[in-house]
């Protein structure tokens, strides 16, 4: 992968790490990721309307992949529900990169390098490892943290396909499939009602201002994975992007006060080694 690329992809790993740790900050996640799927979406309708529409080809992709986002905003709510952000979220993320590069290989018929498949294992082992270090993950948080890193293998090589077939309009494909999000504000008013999600804008601004600015950092953090995958290894590209955990430690640990053992520092160190292996 070129350094460049890589680099964005990094950026991308940063800015993803921050707004998952603003969504678990919220102590209502569900009206967060709501809130947060508003934003995305109030962006996306204002692009479409200046952007060419992908490539027909990549219609179905668009529409498959928008439907599992929100498949994967539920269940990242569940996961964090039942447990701390540096085990939630490494278990979520870890489990991807190794599904990405099998569903690449199976449905893309991509190949990688021992080099950089040595580099996806250290990835995703280290960041297993940092779940399952400095506390127990219940069996009912696992359960939503390995289903949420399913939804995101899914929704990343199906992304990683449609835009390669979008006729070069990455910025175009990511915005139609990010309309979709309107969906969550559907659902949640349909579980609680509107006055749930309007009487907060008064009595918690500064939450639904956070939740707000995160769906904004959302947009740009998987933007730069959308366009980095119209020429780079799906699994590659994944692996990278979780390199997220890094970060999402060092946010749990410094503005949310979550404990970092000397094991979990370690098995940061592996995934960042696994990331230099991606970069060679």
């Amino acid at each position: 992968m070129l350094s460049y690329t890589g680099g964005l992809v990094l950026l991308a790993a940063l800015l993803h790490a921050s707004w998952n740790a603003m969504l678990h900050g919220n102590r209502d996640r569900f009206l967060s990721m709501t809130w947060m799927s508003i934003a995305i979406a109030a962006v996306a309708t204002l692009v479409v309307l200046f952007t060419p529409r992908p490539a027909a080809a990549a219609w179905p992709y668009i529409v498959a992949s928008g439907l599992v986002h929100i498949v994967y905003n539920v269940t990242l709510v569940r996961a964090y529900r039942r447990s701390d952000l540096a085990q939630a979220y490494p278990v979520a993320r870890g489990s991807s990169p190794l599904l990405v590069t099998l569903g690449a290989a199976l449905f893309a018929h991509e190949s990688i390098g021992p080099v950089h498949a040595l580099g996806i294992v250290m990835i995703s082992g280290g960041i297993m490892a940092i779940a399952l270090q400095g506390g127990r993950v219940s069996r009912a948080g696992a359960l939503a943290a390995l289903t949420t890193g399913a939804t995101i293998a899914l929704y990343t090589v199906i992304d990683g396909m449609g835009v390669r077939l979008s006729d070069g309009r990455a910025l175009a494909y990511t915005t139609w499939m990010f309309l979709f999000y309107w969906l969550m504000p559907v659902l949640f008013i349909a579980m609680r009602g509107f006055a749930a999600l309007w009487t907060p804008v008064r009595a918690m601004p500064m939450a639904v201002g956070s939740s707000l600015a995160g769906g904004l950092v959302s947009i740009a953090a998987y933007g730069i994975v959308i366009w980095a995958m119209q020429a780079g290894a799906m699994g590659t590209v994944s692996a990278l992007r979780e390199t997220s955990v890094v970060f999402a430690v060092l946010i749990g640990r410094v503005f949310l006060g979550e404990a970092v053992s000397g094991k979990r520092w370690l098995a940061c160190v592996i995934v960042a080694a696994g990331a230099v292996c991606l970069g060679l």
